[in-house]
């Protein structure tokens, strides 16, 4: 199974940055989301890259602001967060599979995947 670290939350302004970082060790796997959850709320998918490097977006209320990446030499997926409002405050979690996009955002994990124990983002001033 794939082990998954989450880092690089905390306290921002709002219109500020953030780059989560999700660092996967143990079994390969391909596929790697971001996801969300604010107090009160149902779990979010923002944005997934599959094993072809194609990135699928979840969240409109990101698009413009929020861009993900992989450095497959660090087997590390990133989560670059610009403009940040209050509405972005939430634990942020990462997961991976090695099926696909649409079933990890269906929480498909299949032998291997996982989710990461997440990291909190709070945007205020």
């Amino acid at each position: 199974q794939v082990q998954l670290v989450e880092s690089g939350g905390g306290l921002v302004q709002p219109g500020g940055s953030l780059r989560l970082s999700c660092i996967a060790s143990g079994t390969t796997v391909h596929t790697i989301g971001w996801f969300r959850q604010a107090p009160g709320k149902e779990r979010e998918a923002i944005l997934c890259i599959n094993r072809s490097d194609r990135i699928t977006d979840y969240a409109d209320s990101v698009k413009g602001r929020f861009t993900i990446s992989r450095d497959s030499a660090k087997n590390t997926v990133y989560l670059q967060m610009n403009g940040l409002k209050p509405e972005d405050t939430a634990v942020y979690y990462c997961a991976a599979n090695d099926l696909s996009c649409v079933q990890l955002v269906l929480n498909q994990l299949g032998p291997g995947g996982s989710w990461g124990q997440g990291t909190q983002v709070t945007v205020s001033s």
